[in-house]
């Protein structure tokens, strides 16, 4: 099994990868999609066989009475950035995302420790990190695409999903002949 990736959205690639907890089942699809995706063979197949073994970037953590999905926020402000002493972990003035550097890393962990969300890892078979790189070369995020039902989704998706419902809600009102708004409701 082969994760395809979908076309790019408008917003471009300072895209945040938006998490609606409310939509997640907690079947780690995504997770199993974000290890194929940094995997060597890039199939679900020969992954499975791989020494070492593919590590996700993403976390499906219980949360309450239900599951949520967490990953790297690409924090603006880096914390994880500041930390390390060789500008191996940076802030990509390009696409404006914390990008990672094998070459420059000395592996301190001096990120990891430095992460508010802890969504760096120690790397399996090697003194490197761990980290989304939201899948540059792919259209769209691995975990996105393989997400049954729609709980991890591209800002400018999800934004351009949320103009849509607003102009046909005000459509309906308008041919309805109503003059005031209708309440807003909530997205599917």
């Amino acid at each position: 099994m082969e994760y395809q990736g979908l076309p790019r959205s408008e917003a471009g690639p300072r895209e945040r990868v938006l998490v609606r907890i409310e939509r997640c089942v907690g079947c780690r699809n995504c997770e199993l999609a974000c290890a194929v995706a940094h995997s060597q063979s890039r199939t679900l197949a020969a992954a499975i066989r791989e020494e070492p073994r593919p590590q996700r970037r993403i976390y499906v953590e219980a949360v309450a009475e239900s599951r949520a999905p967490f990953l790297c926020r690409h924090c603006d402000d880096a914390p994880c950035a500041r930390a390390c002493p060789t500008r191996a972990l940076f802030q990509d003035s390009e696409s404006g995302l914390v990008a990672f550097e094998a070459a420059r890393c000395i592996g301190c962990h001096g990120c990891l420790m430095a992460c508010p969300f802890g969504m760096i890892q120690a790397g399996r078979g090697s003194p490197f990190i761990v980290k989304c790189d939201r899948c540059p070369d792919r259209d769209q995020p691995a975990c996105v695409a393989a997400c049954p039902t729609g709980a991890l989704l591209l800002e400018g998706a999800y934004l351009s999903m949320r103009r849509r419902d607003a102009i046909a809600r005000l459509t309906r009102a308008a041919r309805q002949g109503r003059a005031e708004l209708p309440p807003v409701e909530a997205s599917p």
